[in-house]
């Protein structure tokens, strides 16, 4: 498999994050399209994933290091992580099938730079709107 992805350059194996297996076998130069809607799927769900925990990580370090004092807040930072892994787990896999079933009905393939968009617009989003959310109860 290693050979297989030996022309492709280092941003692209970044983007693509190297899983793009191909089930008849043959090699496809630079193609890193997703093709199946497993592929697709599994793309942009991994995407929002990392980018959760990326957004998440700074906060739970950021609520670690001001609230280490606190008697029962200390322990707030492990709802944060909860939070950055459990979103995904369990939004990030609907909406993830979601897209790719809309790109698989069309008949398009999808990109990696379209998972990783697709899957950080779903972090942001939720982001967003988790700040939103705070405003409207003040």
């Amino acid at each position: 498999m290693a050979e297989r992805y030996s022309d492709i350059g280092f941003v692209q194996q970044i983007l693509g994050l190297n899983l793009v297996p191909r089930k008849n076998g043959t090699p496809l130069g630079n193609d890193t399209s997703l093709r199946d809607f497993s592929e697709m799927w599994y793309g942009v769900f991994l995407w929002a994933a990392v980018s959760s925990l990326i957004f998440h990580l700074p906060a739970a370090l950021l609520c670690l290091a001001t609230l280490r004092q606190h008697k029962l807040a200390r322990f707030l930072p492990i709802a944060i992580i909860l939070m950055g892994v459990l979103g995904p787990v369990c939004g990030g896999v609907l909406t993830s099938a979601a897209i790719a079933g809309v790109y698989k009905a069309a008949g398009k393939t999808m990109m990696s730079l379209e998972a990783l968009v697709f899957g950080v617009g779903q972090s942001f989003c939720v982001l967003v709107i988790s700040f939103l959310r705070i405003l409207a109860t003040l």
